[in-house]
């Protein structure tokens, strides 16, 4: 396919364009935000209390599902998931190779071992066939990773965790509101954790996660275990090993504020996708990351696939404009993995490793910007594949 005409002048301001702006959502909610900062001052509660009860409450209602943990941030509330039912020591884990590390460091924390599953070429979410591939006697859970604000097949992927025996675990740290067949993300799975992290789609002012779950004895068990193993009839009795992971209740009145416009940055996000697909969809030498059919995207990332990713990076980069790489090596072959997972060729996570590319996404970035982003990166790209030639290999 050749380089669609694009209806529009370049007239575009050339000023620099972040790939992430926080700021922009957060100026019509300032005071919204000091207001509840400064009540929070005025309570003097600061570590638990009616502040994360309210948020709690409010984030079990969003996700569907009667439970809502506050934990320190999102990396702990896949840890604490995955102890709360019970994962340890000669238990196997399995989790896609296209993932942050973090989801693979969970399982580490508790004692098993990983088995990473390649992801689908055209999505590049984990499947119920690349799950089964990863399957051994020693398997005990699945995470399923809802990345870059795509659903992938929790439904299908459930359906073989429960036919195995398995237990299932959402992780929605870049899915905040993201749904799979009008069901929200982290109501399908035994829990589904979700990071706070300033950057995602509902980030705190600081750090922060949850984990959510309809089993009233697994919220019970991982609120105990981010207790330090607290006994719930006597506080100083320690009933198992515990450790500190706690949602501080600043934090949950921030997100308290924040939820009330989770739909609407969330709307943003998905205008701000159609505009980068009518200008991308077509051009020689670049891939929109596809959803899989039954998701409604909250676009955490915008990803594209290019040819010698390096070189159009730079050349965005000189333009001013910002961009970012989710995630440029694969978890499997990670340094970290090495004494925790064996050796694994992962043919479709390796080769998307060297070609995805995160474009400016946030809510309010402005049509301009994107044209903007557009236009160099096709013309970039353009170069590029005149030079050099190359083809998107592994791409449906």
């Amino acid at each position: 396919m050749t380089r669609p005409s694009l209806p529009r002048a370049r007239t575009h301001s050339d000023a620099a364009i972040p790939f992430l702006d926080i700021r922009v959502a957060h100026a019509p909610i300032m005071r919204d935000l000091e207001r509840a900062f400064a009540e929070q001052i005025t309570s003097g509660e600061f570590i638990g209390g009616s502040s994360v009860r309210r948020f709690e409450e409010q984030w079990a209602l969003a996700c569907g599902t009667p439970h809502a943990i506050g934990v320190a941030n999102g990396t702990d509330a896949l840890e604490l998931a995955l102890r709360g039912l019970g994962i340890g020591l000669g238990d196997e884990v399995v989790v896609p190779a296209n993932t942050f590390i973090a989801t693979a460091h969970a399982v580490i924390s508790t004692g098993a071992r990983v088995v990473f599953a390649d992801v689908d070429p055209v999505t590049l979410l984990v499947t119920p066939a690349s799950v089964t591939e990863a399957l051994t006697p020693r398997t005990r859970a699945v995470i399923v990773v809802h990345l870059f604000g795509h659903a992938a097949d929790v439904d299908e992927i459930g359906r073989l965790a429960r036919q195995h025996g398995l237990f299932l675990v959402e992780d929605c740290a870049q899915a905040h509101g993201a749904t799979w067949a009008g069901r929200p993300v982290g109501s399908f799975g035994d829990a589904g954790c979700f990071s706070f992290y300033p950057s995602k789609n509902l980030g705190a002012l600081g750090d922060g996660g949850a984990v959510v779950t309809a089993d009233s004895a697994l919220a019970s068990a991982i609120r105990q275990i981010a207790d330090h193993g607290r006994s719930t009839t006597d506080r100083n009795s320690h009933v198992v090993a515990g450790r500190n992971s706690r949602l501080d209740a600043t934090q949950a009145a921030a997100l308290s504020v924040k939820l009330g416009h989770l739909s609407t940055w969330n709307e943003q996000r998905r205008a701000a996708h159609a505009t980068y697909q009518r200008s991308l969809s077509g051009a020689d030498g670049v891939r929109l990351q596809q959803e899989p059919a039954g998701s409604r995207s909250v676009y955490h990332l915008e990803v594209v696939r290019v040819v010698d990713r390096e070189r159009v990076e730079a050349r965005l980069r000189a333009a001013g404009i910002a961009t970012s790489v989710h995630y440029p090596v694969p978890c499997h072959l990670q340094p970290s993995m090495s004494c925790a997972a064996e050796p694994q060729s992962l043919p479709v996570a390796e080769v998307a490793a060297s070609q995805i590319l995160s474009l400016p996404m946030f809510p309010g970035i402005s049509d301009a910007q994107v044209e903007r982003v557009c236009d160099v990166l096709l013309d970039s790209v353009a170069v590029i594949t005149t030079r050099v030639g190359g083809d998107l290999t592994g791409v449906s």
